[in-house]
């Protein structure tokens, strides 16, 4: 990367708010947020909120004459990553590094698919308690980035820079030994508590009080152990203790990502996480009842108020 970089974000929802605001005060010369014209127009109207305190950000549009970024954030659902990509086109190069934040274990690859060009880093957002509610978004808990290359111990140069400047920007991050196994665990985590919230309701609080809530998704976390194996990931018991360990540090009436969603009738990932767990279970012929029933009931859901 030059230095310093030329820093882009896309995906201005709860998690990309949060890192956003601090790399716009941290380089704010260098860093933007990608948004196309109507989004520009709406959020240069009505503007973004974070924890009551306006957000002032640098928006470019693809019809922006400007270089190709050093460093690209996606932040976007998985089922807005095409149109992300559409507009990402005019600003990456064979010099541009790319860090998806996506959750599930697929985006990488689809980044890497239309951008061969690209340097592609994997990564996730963990421990973040971010409630969003239109344009204005509440946080106690910020989370901390994790990500590195993939099949590689030590980190590279690029990780190492990256991992820099979420430094000097206040964004806490870990690069650990291997991200893919770090990628497995997370998704086990949103299969999980993400889904189990979306059918019953339940607030970060509620599974650390409900024994039976927090075993439903614990159930659902036993079947992604089961289908990792031959994927080559070893998962154990320990990783959901882990998990649950989280859910203890973060705000008590907070709520997941996919209950918003629901709650805020929109469109909610449940392809990428029980969808995704059904299909490798055909294809290894593993039973998952837990998550075939996750995946009807939310289903059900979604279709009472739009068609998916």
């Amino acid at each position: 990367m030059n230095h310093p970089p030329n820093v882009m974000l896309v995906g201005l929802g709860a998690i990309g708010a949060i890192y956003a605001d601090r790399l716009q005060k941290a380089i704010p010369d260098t860093f933007s947020v990608l948004v196309d014209e109507d989004r520009r127009k709406r959020y240069e109207k009505e503007g973004i909120h974070l924890n009551g305190n306006p957000c002032f950000f640098s928006y470019v549009t693809p019809e922006d004459d400007i270089p190709p970024a050093d460093l690209f954030l996606v932040a976007v659902k998985q089922h807005h990553l095409a149109l992300a990509m559409e507009l990402m086109k005019p600003f990456v190069s064979e010099d541009t590094t790319i860090l998806s934040l996506l959750n599930g274990i697929s985006s990488e690859d689809i980044l890497a698919g239309k951008f061969p060009e690209a340097h592609i880093l994997h990564g996730f957002c963990v421990g973040t308690d971010a409630v969003r509610i239109g344009g204005r978004i509440s946080c106690k808990s910020v989370g901390r980035i994790v990500f590195g290359e993939k099949d590689q111990v030590i980190p590279s140069e690029t990780v190492v820079l990256v991992s820099q400047l979420f430094e000097q920007a206040d964004i806490p991050n870990i690069v650990p030994e291997d991200i893919l196994q770090e990628q497995w665990w997370k998704f086990m985590m949103n299969v999980g508590i993400n889904q189990v919230s979306a059918v019953t309701g339940a607030t970060y609080g509620d599974f650390c009080r409900n024994p039976k809530t927090l075993g439903h998704a614990v159930q659902a976390s036993r079947e992604v152990v089961e289908i990792a194996r031959p994927e080559g990931i070893d998962l154990t018991e320990n990783d959901i203790e882990r998990y649950i360990a989280i859910l203890h540090t973060l705000t008590p009436d907070g709520k997941t990502s996919m209950l918003q969603d629901i709650e805020a009738h929109r469109q909610t990932e449940v392809e990428l996480f029980s969808g995704t767990v059904m299909a490798l279970a055909r294809r290894h012929e593993i039973p998952t009842p837990v998550n075939d029933e996750l995946y009807r009931l939310i289903c059900l859901k979604q279709r009472e108020y739009c068609s998916v």
